[in-house]
Parts: C-alpha cells; sequence; structure tokens
C-alpha cells in the first residue's frame, strides 16, 4: 500500500500541485489542499485496484477537493465560477487534449516543406511503414528513416515555438498552454 501512494506521489505531486495553483492563488491553500488531496488517495488507496484509470481518479478528487475548499471558505461567487470551470475542465480529460493537440500538429504539418509534409503525413497518419515510404519516395530506407526523424524535429521545433506542455511523471501530455498568440495552429 505505502509503495502505491509512493508511485502516485512521485507521478501527481508536481502536475497536482500546478493544476491546484491555477485554481487557487494562495500558496499555503495551495499546499494545505494538495495535503488533503493525498490524504484522501492515501484513505482511498485500496480503491486503486480496482480502478481502470489512475489518471483520471486522481484528478477527480483533486477537483473535488478544491471545490471543498471553496465551499469551506464560503466564497459562493467563485464556487460557482469554479464549478462551471471544473465542468469545462471535466471535459478537457487526457483525450481531449491530445485531440486538440493532434489538430494544431496536422495544422503544422500541412506547412512543413513538401518532402517532411509528405513523409510524415504517410507514416504518422496513413500509418505507411518507412520502407513503403522509401519505395514511395524512390529514397533508401535509411534516407526515408532520416526524412521521417528530421520531419518529427521540424515539428517538434514549431510546436514548442508554439506551446507549452504540461506532462505528467510517465511522460503523458496532460494539457497545454498556447504561449505564441502569433500561432495560428493551436487556438484554445
Amino acid at each position: 500500500m505505502a509503495s502505491n501512494f509512493n508511485i502516485i506521489w512521485d507521478e501527481f505531486s508536481v502536475p497536482l500541485r500546478i493544476f491546484i495553483k491555477r485554481r487557487i492563488n494562495n500558496e499555503q491553500d495551495v499546499e494545505d489542499v494538495l495535503q488533503n488531496v493525498f490524504m484522501k488517495i492515501y484513505n482511498n488507496i485500496n480503491k486503486l485496484e480496482k480502478l481502470n484509470n489512475i489518471h483520471a481518479w486522481v484528478y477527480t478528487v483533486t477537483k473535488n477537493t478544491i471545490i471543498d475548499y471553496y465551499r469551506m471558505q464560503k466564497h459562493d461567487s467563485y464556487l460557482n465560477e469554479l464549478s462551471e470551470d471544473i465542468a469545462i475542465c471535466e471535459n478537457l480529460d487526457e483525450k481531449t487534449t491530445i485531440n486538440e493537440i493532434s489538430h494544431c500538429l496536422i495544422m503544422m504539418i500541412q506547412y512543413l516543406p513538401e518532402k517532411y509534409k509528405q513523409a510524415l503525413t504517410l507514416t504518422e497518419i496513413e500509418n505507411v511503414t518507412q520502407k513503403q515510404l522509401a519505395d514511395k519516395a524512390g529514397l533508401s530506407v535509411s534516407g526515408a528513416k532520416s526524412r521521417v526523424q528530421r520531419a518529427r524535429e521540424l515539428l517538434k521545433e514549431e510546436f514548442l515555438s508554439c506551446c507549452n506542455l504540461e506532462i505528467d511523471g510517465r511522460g503523458n501530455i496532460i494539457d497545454y498552454e498556447v504561449k505564441n498568440l502569433e500561432c495560428n495552429y493551436c487556438k484554445r
């Protein structure tokens, strides 16, 4: 039980602190809410074996703890606003975030130089193997691999110039923020 809790702490403590901090301004209150979240997780750790999506469960516990915090503070006006924000947040789960980012990436691919656009479209979107790409483009297999790798690097550079990613302990993208307001690909 303690080892499961330690794993959850290692994976979620930083992203949850950021998540809470976006909703609560006072640093001491952020720490208190984070502590309450982990107390609830610790007290209900036995439910983990029955859960398919630990990530969703942890964030649901966190959202409910934030709501409890505002109820105790009797910030009714902010609680209503927060409830709407959390309702929206519940819809912006991990899959939605990935879908939004995927849309951005597909848009960015369209503006890559043609040979890189072709390489990524075929291999990443149409699931063509790199060997098949080599045959279609008249390249050696190593040439096709290099082209796909370079295309991925260009796409990554473009994406990171536009957006900041929030990543959990497993390396999964849990949220993103458009940092460049001039970015035409990723509008939230």
